[in-house]
């Protein structure tokens, strides 16, 4: 059997230099770790003998709390099989829990540092909280969004997506098995970074029901540069960030192409660790 990469999928904060890194791989493991983008270094969070639903997962623009959907599929446990849950940032110990029993809906967004929406349409328990939790976050009671995506994956991601400066610009239906929703961000010096959020029972090897590829553009001299082998990209700051095989990387933009590019992290050679959060 051929052994996969890591899959990376970083969660930038709007208003820290920090963010929170979801790595997964064996399929069965994932950990989370914290990202401090001032100086490139990273540091552990913690193992899950599960998985984290990263496209239903956010920071907090401040970077101290973190919202997740994680599923181990024990389904006559406490958690029901899978739950949502607010930890502090990167670690995984809850604040706050809600236990879910399958795979629909879950996990949520944070609306300011203070304010957090839980999609949780089908549901009607109450939170159950540690600590001062109450009392620093407050659960919007309605809907917050005009559109609604569905109740998996993009039903939370496309929203995070727009709130952190993405434009959706079109919509494409290559087949009745594949769907892809393309969303823009402008870059410096006259480029657009253009990803496209495929939905596909056909996925390419490695790669699950949901996964994203992307291309640059360039507004003035029509220069198009495809990186299928993107797995996750976005701006950070003045220079473009991107995961590829488990490895992120760094370039600056300049006027005509990207600057040379910089290893910031290979996450491959991991494996599992007990990690107790301090707190």
């Amino acid at each position: 059997m051929p052994k996969f990469p890591a899959r990376v999928h970083p969660i930038l904060a709007r208003s820290a230099n920090t963010a929170v890194i979801i790595r997964r791989g064996p399929s069965k493991s994932v950990c989370t770790m914290l990202w401090d983008r001032r100086n490139d270094t990273f540091k552990l969070g913690q193992w899950l003998r599960g998985r984290i639903y990263e496209r239903r997962s956010d920071l907090s623009p401040d970077g101290k709390h973190f919202i997740y959907f994680a599923m181990n599929g024990k389904w006559s446990g406490p958690m029901k099989g899978s739950w949502s849950a607010i930890s502090r940032a990167p670690y995984l110990k809850a604040l706050a829990l809600w236990p879910w029993g399958d795979c629909w809906n879950g996990g949520g967004l944070f609306l300011t540092d203070s304010r957090f929406w839980l999609n949780n349409h089908w549901y009607n328990e109450a939170a159950e909280t540690v600590g001062r939790l109450r009392k620093k976050l407050v659960q919007e009671p309605g809907y917050p969004f005009e559109e609604n995506y569905g109740g998996e994956c993009p039903g939370v991601y496309y929203h995070r997506l727009q709130r952190d400066g993405w434009k959706l610009v079109r919509r494409e239906s290559p087949s009745p098995e594949r769907r892809i929703v393309v969303f823009e961000k402008p870059l410096p010096k006259g480029w657009v970074l253009e990803k496209s959020a495929h939905v596909s029972i056909d996925s390419p090897v490695g790669s699950g029901c949901y996964y994203d590829t992307h291309r640059l553009l360039h507004s003035e001299c029509g220069t198009i540069l495809d990186h299928p082998e993107w797995e996750w990209a976005d701006l950070d700051r003045k220079r473009l960030v991107w995961v590829t095989k488990g490895v992120l990387y760094a370039a600056k933009i300049h006027g005509k192409d990207l600057g040379d590019e910089k290893v910031l992290h290979d996450f491959n050679d991991m494996t599992f660790e007990a990690v107790a959060a301090p707190y």
